[in-house]
């Protein structure tokens, strides 16, 4: 019984983790890489679809993402999804290819970003909080119902208490890079 919880807990808040890192990924540093476009959904027929279900992304330089599209047809549909995203880009269609060249990011936007990756750090450390709050209250009803005794209940905390730090000390790294990344120019 305490084991399926702490090891449920353990997986929701690595969890967790991924989806912070994921978050970290969509936001823009000096260099482009495809993680960018993750959160895009184009209009692609009547259903928002993500973008990387619709071209493939090629780097040729640092600041540069080539966009090719599998059907022509949707191209207007990615270069309005990529203009009213929040990347702060304009890209530029030849008819078979969308360009993005990247502005170098200023001291400002720099600014915002590391701010809003302190938000997604935040979110994904209340977010571990939150499972190990439900893993406990979990244990506790065992507790109540007599299911197990008081030593396995504190043994329990223990080792949700222990996955916590652990899962938050995660996402604390993975801020201090991207802000590391960010602050690089």
């Amino acid at each position: 019984m305490i084991s399926e919880i702490v090891t449920e807990a353990q997986h929701k808040m690595a969890g967790a983790v991924e989806h912070t890192r994921e978050e970290f990924a969509a936001i823009r540093t000096g260099r482009a890489h495809p993680a960018m476009f993750n959160k895009l959904l184009v209009d692609y027929y009547g259903a928002p679809t993500p973008l990387q279900q619709l071209a493939t992304f090629q780097l040729p330089e640092a600041r540069t993402v080539l966009i090719s599209p599998f059907d022509r047809g949707a191209m207007a549909g990615i270069e309005k999804a990529i203009r009213d995203s929040d990347l702060g880009v304009n890209p530029a269609n030849d008819g078979n290819l969308i360009r993005i060249v990247l502005p170098q990011l200023t001291e400002e936007r720099r600014k915002e970003y590391i701010k809003l990756a302190r938000h997604k750090a935040e979110e994904g450390r209340v977010a571990v909080r939150n499972i190990r709050r439900h893993s406990i209250e979990g244990v506790h009803k065992l507790l109540k119902d007599k299911e197990i005794g008081e030593d396995d209940s504190r043994g329990a905390e223990k080792l949700l208490d222990a996955a916590t730090k652990k899962h938050t000390d995660e996402v604390d790294e993975l801020l201090k890079a991207k802000e590391a990344e960010l602050i690089e120019v």
